[in-house]
């Protein structure tokens, strides 16, 4: 099978509540590790992880990491991850492993200045699905 024609089999996994919630519990679960904030680290971990058929999260790999101590940061966030929605055939409905690359940015612009952590990683969750339904439909 073809990589482009993988969407065109699978029902893909889902977060508890889909990606709006996926991106609350990322900012949510993710705190800047000290020794980065001290060092003025900003910039993008990436992690890769697999969904199992029974929609845990196994397989969790830095796949770029800023350094002190966000990647450490980002792989114990995604080892706290509750049970997906697993990926299924669309033939027959049955579970299939499937694996996600994630993005996580660090930023330490304006952070004196922010509202109360639950508000503001709500505002930004609803951003990111915003943000993310556009690339979705700009692909298709």
């Amino acid at each position: 099978m073809a990589q482009d024609d993988y969407y065109e089999y699978i029902y893909d996994a889902e977060f508890p509540g889909g990606m709006e919630e996926l991106f609350m519990f990322v900012c949510m679960n993710v705190d800047y590790p000290e020794e980065a904030r001290k060092a003025n680290i900003e910039g993008r971990v990436i992690v890769t992880f697999t969904v199992e058929k029974d929609g845990s999260v196994s397989e969790v790999k830095l796949e770029k990491d800023i350094g002190h101590g966000c990647g450490e940061a980002v792989v114990a966030m995604v080892k706290s991850m509750p049970r997906w929605k697993p990926a299924r055939w669309k033939s027959d409905n049955t579970p299939v492993r499937v694996q996600f690359r994630l993005p996580v940015s660090f930023s330490l612009d304006d952070e004196k200045n922010r509202p109360p952590k639950e508000e503001y990683c709500r505002t930004q969750a609803k951003l990111l699905v915003l943000d993310y339904d556009k690339t979705q439909s700009q692909s298709e």
